[in-house]
C-alpha cells in the first residue's frame, strides 16, 4: 500500500506542479481529483474514509464566505469601494497610497482573489483618465492584496484552513499578523516608487472625469442589506471565542441571511460560487489522508523536525518561498497541516500563515492574486511580463519575509506567542 500510496501522491502534486506550466491543458482541481479517485481505487482509502478525511469545517466556511462575496460582487460595492476611496487621491503617490492601502485592508476581510477581480477595472479605468501608467499601481494592487490577507483567518484560502486546525481565535490571529501586513504595504510602496520613479518623482495633479463614477454599476438597494450583514459577520468573527460560535458557522449563517434578504436573486449567487476551488479542497484532503495513512508523511515529520523554536520559522519561511511557486501555497498548506498537528504550535501555525501567504509574491505563478490582475490587464491591453514583475515582487518578498521571521521572534522573546 506504501508504494502506491507514494506513486499516486507523487503523480498528484507532480500534477499540480506542471499545471502552473504555460500550455499544459490539465489544472490543478484536476490533477487533485484524480489523486483522489486513485486513492480509492487502489484500496489505500475506503469510500467512507475518504468522505471522513474531507475536512467540512473549511468547506462550510470557504462556501459561506463565497456566498456572501459573490453577492457584494454583484452589488457593486467592490467596485463602489474601490472608486470611492481611490478619487480621494491627488497626486501619483497619493494614489499608490491609496491603492495599496485599500486593496490591503480590503483583502483583509473580503478574500484577495475576489477583491482584485474588481479592483483591477476601477484603478486601469482611474490610471487612464489621469493619464497615468496602470503597471506600478496594479503590481502594488496585487502585492498588497496577498500581504493583506495574510493578517485575518478569511484573507485567503490558505489561512482559512490554517485558522480551521489551529483553533487560534480570529481577534488573536490579526493582533500578530497586522504588524507584518502594515509595514509589508509600507514596503510596497517603497519598492514601487524606487523601480518606477519616473511615475512619482513629477508632482503632478490628478484630475477625475465627474461624470467617470456613471461607468460602475452600483446596487444600493441590495448593499443597504448585504454590507450590514457582512459587516456583523465580520464582528461576529472577531468575538466568536467569547460567544463560543464556530468561525464556519458564522459565514454560514451570514450567507444564509444574505441570501434571504438582498435584492440578488439566489440562483444568481450560487451560479458565482466556485464549485470547483471547494472539490479542489475536498480532493486534496482526501489525497494527503492517504499519504497519511500509508506512512508517506512520517518519513516527512521525521526529517522537517519543526516545533516551537525560532529556527523553525526561519524554515518554514524558507519552504515556503520555494513551495509556493513550484505547487502553490494551498496544496503546500493542506501538506504541511498534519505536520503542524503533531505539536499545535501558534508560532508555527501564524509562520506558516504570514510565510505562504507572503511567498506569493515573488512571481507571477505565486499566488491566483496575481493571475487574476494580469488576466484582467491584459484584456485591457496592458501587458506585465514575468521579469517586470519579478523585479518588485521579488524584492518586495524577500524584505517582508525576513521581516516576518523578525517579528515573530520578537514576539516569541517578550512571550506573546
Amino acid at each position: 500500500m506504501y508504494t502506491v500510496a507514494l506513486i499516486i501522491f507523487i503523480i498528484t502534486y507532480s500534477g499540480i506542479m506542471v499545471t502552473r506550466l504555460p500550455g499544459i491543458n490539465i489544472d490543478r482541481p484536476s490533477a487533485a481529483y484524480f489523486g483522489a479517485i486513485a486513492m480509492i481505487a487502489a484500496g489505500v482509502l475506503s469510500f467512507e474514509e475518504a468522505i471522513a478525511a474531507i475536512d467540512f469545517n473549511t468547506i462550510a466556511l470557504l462556501l459561506g464566505m463565497m456566498i456572501v462575496i459573490a453577492t457584494l460582487e454583484l452589488d457593486g460595492f467592490f467596485a463602489f469601494v474601490a472608486h470611492k476611496t481611490i478619487a480621494f487621491s491627488k497626486t501619483p503617490s497619493q494614489l499608490l497610497w491609496i491603492i495599496t492601502f485599500t486593496t490591503g485592508i480590503a483583502s483583509a476581510f473580503l478574500v484577495n482573489d475576489a477583491v482584485v477581480l474588481m479592483f483591477t477595472p476601477v484603478i486601469i479605468s482611474i490610471c487612464r483618465h489621469a493619464q497615468l501608467d496602470p503597471k506600478p499601481y496594479l503590481i502594488a494592487e496585487i502585492l498588497a492584496s496577498n500581504i493583506g490577507s495574510s493578517m485575518t483567518i478569511t484573507g485567503n484560502p490558505q489561512n482559512m484552513l490554517i485558522g480551521i486546525y489551529s483553533k487560534i481565535p480570529y481577534i488573536y490571529f490579526i493582533l500578530h499578523l497586522f504588524p507584518i501586513a502594515i509595514l509589508g504595504m509600507i514596503i510596497i510602496i517603497i519598492v514601487i516608487k524606487r523601480i518606477y520613479s519616473q511615475t512619482f518623482e513629477a508632482p503632478s495633479l490628478l484630475h477625475y472625469d465627474e461624470n467617470e463614477e456613471n461607468e460602475y454599476d452600483y446596487n444600493l438597494s441590495s448593499m443597504i442589506f448585504s454590507v450590514p450583514i457582512f459587516l456583523i459577520m465580520t464582528i461576529l468573527f472577531l468575538f466568536h471565542h467569547m460567544l463560543h460560535l464556530s468561525i464556519p458557522l458564522i459565514a454560514l449563517i451570514g450567507s444564509s441571511f444574505i441570501l434571504l434578504l438582498g435584492k440578488i436573486k439566489p440562483s444568481k449567487i450560487i451560479k458565482e460560487i466556485d464549485w470547483v476551488l471547494l472539490l479542489f479542497f475536498a480532493s486534496l484532503f482526501i489525497v494527503v489522508k492517504g499519504a497519511e495513512k500509508a506512512g508517506i508523511l512520517n518519513i516527512v515529520m521525521h526529517y522537517s523536525q519543526l516545533n516551537n523554536t525560532f529556527y523553525s520559522t526561519i524554515v518554514l519561511h524558507g519552504i515556503s518561498l520555494i513551495s509556493s511557486q513550484i505547487i502553490s501555497n494551498v496544496p503546500f498548506v493542506i501538506l504541511l497541516v498534519p505536520i503542524l498537528k503533531q505539536n499545535n504550535s501558534k508560532l508555527l501555525w501564524l509562520a506558516l500563515a504570514s510565510s505562504s501567504t507572503l511567498a506569493g509574491n515573488a512571481t507571477i505563478i505565486g499566488a491566483m492574486a496575481n493571475l487574476i490582475v494580469l488576466e484582467s490587464a491584459a484584456r485591457a491591453g496592458i501587458k506585465i511580463s514575468f521579469i517586470e514583475f519579478l523585479k518588485p515582487g521579488l524584492m518586495v518578498t524577500i524584505i517582508t519575509l525576513l521581516m516576518s521571521i523578525v517579528l515573530l521572534y520578537l514576539q516569541l522573546n517578550f512571550q506573546l506567542l
